[in-house]
């Protein structure tokens, strides 16, 4: 069933399929912010947004997929990381649409070895294509063309959807979202300081970004890079922002739309890979709130916020939202860096 977002003006949202279970809740983190001795923390529990669907990434995809067959179309291709969530999450919601899904993944399989979003992808029936990672990034597109190509000279149409469903129909999963969070803010009885969310393929940041500007135009939001620096995300965001006034031509702001806020000292040594405070990091919200980050997205985002909170950044804040975008299955495949960061082999 095909609904259309309820959400008042200047946004006319196009129509959603309702995958997730919203609205998801809003709750305090007592304990680690009573440790810390700072500003209250709060967590956007998006990793509640369904099961083995949990994640952001399940938002921007009830726009996309809408699209997509309302177009018509039989089979989904898509991209990304050896365990992405995005590439997982659109697996899954193929096989509930009894779509075709085809996944062109950066990395190559260890013989014998499939695990996290890896094995849920193969679990849900997608057809999986890896390429090394260097040949990823200058045969990625044409690949998925390929693949699109194909469907199509056997009678199909194929849909393809960009890394982390990040594009004009993608960035209304976070525009809808900041209008569920204004209304938590109202319900919590107060008006955070500022919104901190990890930032990868950047439509969520960008979603939350536009959608606050509207909803609640006072409180800024920061993106914590977990690969690519401000520069490119940056532009990755006027890109963006363009495509997405271009189809849907919404009511500009006087000003206009406001630039990202982006903070790239997190990033580590790349994509999907963690230094071991972030797993010490991991570790402490489990610990202290019974709530598991990930090492490639929310555990580096949380990190970089208390990071930047010993520092001092935040000097004068009373709250801070981080937004939990989910992400869990991506721990198990790097369990063994978890337990050398935690000294567990030498207990």
């Amino acid at each position: 069933m095909v609904e259309s977002s309820a959400s008042p003006t200047p946004f006319e949202m196009p129509p959603r399929r309702a995958f997730a279970q919203l609205p998801t809740p809003l709750q305090p983190l007592e304990r680690l912010s009573s440790q810390l001795g700072g500003p209250r923390l709060w967590v956007k529990r998006d990793d509640l947004t369904g099961s083995l669907l949990s994640g952001n990434k399940v938002r921007k995809l009830e726009f996309v997929l809408a699209q997509a067959l309302a177009e018509g179309c039989d089979t989904l291709i898509t991209c990304g990381g050896l365990q992405s969530n995005h590439c997982r999450a659109t697996a899954l919601l193929g096989a509930q649409l009894g779509l075709k899904v085809h996944l062109v993944l950066r990395g190559l399989r260890r013989s014998g070895v499939v695990d996290g979003n890896l094995l849920l992808s193969q679990l849900a029936g997608a057809q999986v294509h890896c390429l090394a990672p260097a040949r990823y990034a200058l045969e990625r597109d044409e690949r998925m063309a390929a693949i699109a190509r194909e469907t199509e000279a056997k009678g199909g149409k194929a849909w393809v959807i960009p890394t982390g469903a990040s594009d004009a129909w993608g960035l209304w999963g976070y525009i809808n979202a900041s209008a569920e969070l204004a209304e938590d803010y109202r319900a919590a009885g107060f008006r955070p300081d500022a919104v901190i969310c990890a930032t990868g393929s950047g439509g969520t940041h960008a979603g939350l970004t536009l959608g606050h500007q509207v909803y609640c135009p006072d409180v800024p939001v920061l993106g914590m890079a977990v690969c690519d620096d401000r520069k490119y995300f940056q532009r990755r965001y006027r890109e963006d922002v363009e495509a997405w006034e271009a189809r849907f031509t919404p009511a500009t702001p006087d000003g206009g739309w406001r630039d990202p806020e982006i903070n790239d000292a997190y990033i580590g040594p790349g994509y999907g890979l963690a230094e071991p405070e972030v797993f010490d990091t991991i570790a402490l919200l489990a610990r202290t709130e019974g709530l598991v980050l990930d090492p490639v997205y929310t555990g580096k985002a949380f990190h970089g916020l208390l990071q930047e909170l010993k520092a001092g950044r935040f000097g004068g804040a009373e709250h801070l939202v981080f937004v939990h975008t989910g992400g869990v299955f991506g721990l198990f495949p790097q369990r063994e860096q978890l337990a050398d960061a935690l000294g567990w082999w030498r207990r």
